[in-house]
């Protein structure tokens, strides 16, 4: 299953990640990302209905992690279809806007607070309910899309686990946005990054790697947009940036081997003091 996950959404990743890189994903790519994603889940549910789990380890790890990712996917792009067909004209009316699909996220998060705590905790003890097929239990937070769902591909709680990671990249979205129309000035005494964006790129993929945030239930997407508003920077297209990391013929964590470096040498200095 792992395999043919994992070929199945690097395959995916890598044309999405090539329309917005020829076209920065306008509205109108919006659309055929959908529709890439809606034939991702198509071949995850005929394998997974052809061949089925080993065990229910592996029916839990695909549930919880491996498939809502993808469905992420979907929700994101069919919200940000939506937010950019819908929206208004003039400045203050789009910020109002934008404020409003603000607080809609908000409103989900307040509705299923109890489920986030489990799921970002990464809690396991009620798993077999949440995330094994046919287990579900009516008095753990279910949602009426359940119900009308193909059961033999879907869990209680599969899809609002990938509403949990669609509903971070869509904040991040929307934020984004007002930020753009309010036209902050950066202060002089923020902290900028100097180093280069390569340099940048690198640390981010380790700590994405490492797991270091969420549990390891976030996605790149989100790691890289803190960074670039933390630090006042553009990354760009930086998955293009880490496929030319892995493509370097020697030294592909020059940044990170650079930053031990630093580290060790600062602290022979403090004990030679």
């Amino acid at each position: 299953m792992d395999k043919f996950y994992n070929e199945t959404y690097l395959k995916l990743e890598t044309a999405i990640h090539e329309l917005e890189i020829e076209t920065d994903c306008p509205i109108k790519i919006v659309e055929v990302v959908i529709q890439l994603i809606i034939q991702s889940l198509a071949d995850l549910k005929e394998f997974v209905l052809k061949n089925d789990f080993k065990n229910t380890e592996e029916e839990i790890n695909f549930f919880k992690y491996q498939k809502p990712v993808i469905v992420s996917k979907l929700i994101y792009y069919n919200a940000i279809y939506k937010i950019e067909t819908r929206k208004p004209y003039g400045a203050k009316r789009i910020r109002k806007y934008f404020i409003k699909e603000l607080k809609k996220l908000k409103k989900f998060f307040e509705n299923n607070l109890d489920f986030y705590k489990y799921y970002r905790s990464n809690n396991s003890f009620v798993d077999e309910k949440f995330f094994v097929r046919g287990k579900h239990d009516i008095r753990l937070w279910l949602d009426t899309f359940y119900f009308e769902a193909d059961h033999r591909f879907s869990t209680s709680h599969d899809y609002k686990v990938a509403k949990i990671i669609a509903n971070d990249l869509i904040q991040v979205y929307l934020e984004d946005k007002l930020n753009n129309l309010n036209l902050k000035k950066v202060s002089d005494n923020s902290l900028k990054w100097t180093a280069s964006k390569t340099a940048l790129t690198e640390l981010i993929y380790a700590l994405y790697s490492h797991g270091v945030f969420n549990n390891g239930n976030t996605d790149i997407k989100l790691i890289a947009k803190t960074f670039e508003d933390a630090f006042n920077i553009e990354l760009g297209d930086f998955y293009h940036t880490f496929m030319e990391l892995k493509a370097r013929k020697i030294n592909r964590t020059k940044f990170l081997d650079s930053l031990c470096e630093a580290l060790i040498k600062k602290m022979d200095e403090q004990d030679e003091k």
